[in-house]
Parts: structure tokens; C-alpha cells; sequence
């Protein structure tokens, strides 16, 4: 097994350095380790804070409180967008997570495919369950990223 001790459940880079999916962390090495891949933010999409996570002060959690199973709001895609992009600028990374690393967390990622890469919310879907097996559960939370993909297309943002 190569895998890394610490390394956070369901870890993985969408845009290696800016952006990074997990499942719930729970133990101060998961945060270590994303402080040391170059995450300074977490964001968690849990009804409820993950475990530990203030033991390590270098890592700033945001909380967006998203039930399972059931999409973000526009107003809380747009929260998650604006933190990703206030830390790249800064040249820090995000992680974010909810439960499993699957619905909620799939589908603010292809969100942000779809504002920073210029494609349709299929293709985003598309590529974020290439990335990361069993992404984006529910056909609401697939509706929330082809929604978003209209809604930047529009010419709203």
C-alpha cells in the first residue's frame, strides 16, 4: 500500500495545488497533511464541523452547511467559488468535503469547472466522476451544476 499516513480519506486534486476533494476528515494528521500539500482552507458542506479541526491553526475552516443528498444553493455555490478564489489568489489551496466525498462535494467542484474551465455542466459532471468514482449522487445535485452552468451563461456572474 502506498498510501500515506494522514492522507485524508477519498483525497484527491481536482486542479492540483488550488483544489482538492476529501471525505470527512477526522484526525489532526488528515489536517496536517492537507497544511502540508499547500491547503490552508477547508471547506466542510456537513450539517455539523468535522472532528479536531482546530487543532491545527495554520488550517482556516469555512462551514457551509448543505443537508445530504440534496444540492447547494446558488448562494452557497457562489460562497464556495468566492473562498476557492480568495486563497488561489493567494496561492493557497482548498480542500473541501462533506460526508463521503461524493454528492455534496462532487457537485461544488464540477460547479467550479464550470466557472474556471469554460465548459458545460455535463462535461464538468462528466469530468469531476472521472476524477473521483461516484461523484455528484442525485439528479438534483446534477440539476444544480447544469442550473449554474445556465446561470454563468447568462452572463449573471
Amino acid at each position: 500500500m502506498s498510501h500515506v499516513t494522514g492522507t485524508p480519506p477519498n483525497f484527491s486534486w481536482v486542479v492540483p495545488q488550488k483544489l482538492a476533494g476529501l471525505a470527512w476528515p477526522s484526525e489532526t494528521a488528515h489536517y496536517k497533511f492537507l497544511l502540508e500539500n499547500g491547503i490552508k482552507h477547508l471547506v466542510c458542506l456537513c450539517e455539523s464541523k468535522p472532528p479536531n479541526h482546530d487543532t491545527c491553526p495554520g488550517l482556516t475552516l469555512h462551514h457551509i452547511s448543505i443537508v445530504d443528498f440534496t444540492p447547494p444553493s446558488r448562494s452557497q455555490i457562489q460562497r464556495f467559488l468566492s473562498i476557492v478564489e480568495g486563497a488561489n489568489a493567494k496561492g493557497e489551496g482548498v480542500g473541501v468535503h462533506c460526508m463521503h466525498g461524493h454528492g455534496r462535494t462532487g457537485t461544488m467542484l464540477a460547479c467550479y469547472l464550470v466557472k474556471t474551465q469554460n465548459i458545460t455542466g455535463l462535461e464538468a459532471i462528466r469530468e469531476i466522476r472521472r476524477l473521483r468514482k461516484g461523484s455528484i449522487e442525485t439528479n438534483n445535485q446534477e440539476k444544480a451544476v447544469t442550473d449554474f452552468h445556465q446561470y454563468i451563461q447568462a452572463g449573471s456572474m
